[in-house]
């Protein structure tokens, strides 16, 4: 069945946080702003999603979602075939998404004033949930080697003590787009158990890796570390439901799992949203042939951004990525200030993106663009960086 990425599709006013909210990350936003921060696809999801969802709209009885089992055996058949993890649906529990399930480890596993590992640069709201938790942000800076970030556990272990509790892992990671190799996570796990820490394995860019590379789940290249791990996975960023809000954890240790339910229940969020379950199980079960036409556009978008920049825009480099949509792009060489940088994008190219210094130490100087889009609009926005930065 083909699909239509191509498609220029109208998300003004369909309260899209990506379109209707540049507001919230570029004040007076110009009319023909193109968004390229948030980090969802200006693309259809797959037809068994939005039947789905018709489905139900039909049915006309939207009460509160029971059964799951269709949903974990979806995801557990998925996981078998896509990623060769054998999984048992009783490690399962789902929350809110995935920002929702770090925040909840972080709860059920630390207390306030214990230190919180990062890999910096690094997704902002995993900095944003260790001090909303009150607990203390320990940032270890990756190492960029030959243009691409490695892990420095030898200085990291010069930065932990007996109060740190947990590791937040990005794998994929996000802005670098590193797929991560099983030794690297292997020495990340041993280094956990050496120092009686609780990995969180945040795998929510699982699917979307390109030619060349393999995501490797944390649990089945480092079984050392299952009884101290928490994996979070979701569909929703793989077929571009991130409205559904709905994730889940896996989680092998009864103890540990059972300690997470009982916060995830103190929290006061024992149900799960009835549309997003759906959606994501239909997703599981019939989205295959999208992703796999899906992943070949994304990944001529990424080559055709790096080839625009490495021959229009002298002193910027792309971080080439493995996986995700997220362009990671360093104007450092440019000589301008930071705040200069910005401008010219959001001012003078029109475009909303986000900036790379809340991503933490190491991203400054940065940006992070959402290149998942039609190739028409991707290629006005790298017409406009070209004027802007000529």
């Amino acid at each position: 069945m083909p699909f239509d990425f191509d498609e220029l599709i109208d998300r003004h006013g369909t309260h899209s946080t990506k379109w209707d909210d540049i507001g919230r990350v570029l004040q007076d936003p110009a009319p023909d702003t193109i968004p390229m921060w948030v980090a969802d696809m200006d693309f259809r999801s797959p037809p068994a999603v939005n039947e789905a969802g018709s489905a139900l709209a039909d049915h006309g009885v939207h009460g509160y979602f029971g059964d799951d089992s269709g949903y974990k055996n979806a995801m557990a058949d998925w996981l078998a075939r896509r990623h060769g993890w054998a999984v048992d649906t009783d490690w399962m529990t789902h929350t809110h998404g995935i920002v929702s399930a770090l925040a909840l480890s972080i709860q059920a596993f630390s207390e306030p004033g214990d230190g919180v590992v990062v890999f910096s640069p690094v997704y902002h709201m995993f900095a944003h949930m260790v001090h909303a938790n009150q607990r203390r942000l320990i940032e270890s800076p990756l190492k960029q080697i030959q243009g691409r970030y490695e892990m420095d556990l030898d200085g990291l272990k010069g930065q932990i003590d007996k109060a740190t509790k947990i590791v937040l892992l990005c794998s994929p990671h996000n802005p670098g787009g590193r797929v991560w190799s099983a030794a690297e996570l292997r020495a990340l796990a041993d280094f956990c158990l050496e120092n009686d820490l609780i990995l969180v394995s945040d795998e929510i860019h699982q699917d979307l890796v390109f030619e060349g590379a393999k995501h490797q789940v944390t649990a089945t290249v480092a079984p050392q570390i299952m009884d101290r791990l928490i994996t979070c996975v979701a569909g929703t960023k793989t077929f571009n439901i991130a409205g559904a809000l709905t994730g889940t954890t896996l989680i092998s240790n009864p103890e540990m799992r059972e300690a997470f339910r009982a916060r995830k229940m103190a929290a006061g969020l024992p149900a799960n949203n009835r549309f997003g379950m759906v959606a994501c199980e239909s997703a599981y079960r019939e989205g295959g042939p999208w992703l796999d036409a899906l992943l070949p556009y994304l990944q001529g978008n990424r080559d055709r951004f790096d080839a625009f920049v490495a021959e229009n825009l002298p002193g910027i480099r792309s971080m080439h990525l493995e996986a995700t949509y997220l362009a990671w792009l360093d104007f450092s060489g440019t000589g301008l200030p930071q705040q200069e940088i910005y401008e010219r994008i959001e001012r003078k190219a029109r475009i909303a993106i986000n900036r790379g210094d809340k991503f933490g130490t190491g991203g400054e100087n940065w940006v992070r663009f959402n290149f998942a889009c039609p190739r028409a609009r991707l290629d006005e926005a790298l017409d406009r960086l070209a004027e802007a930065f000529a």
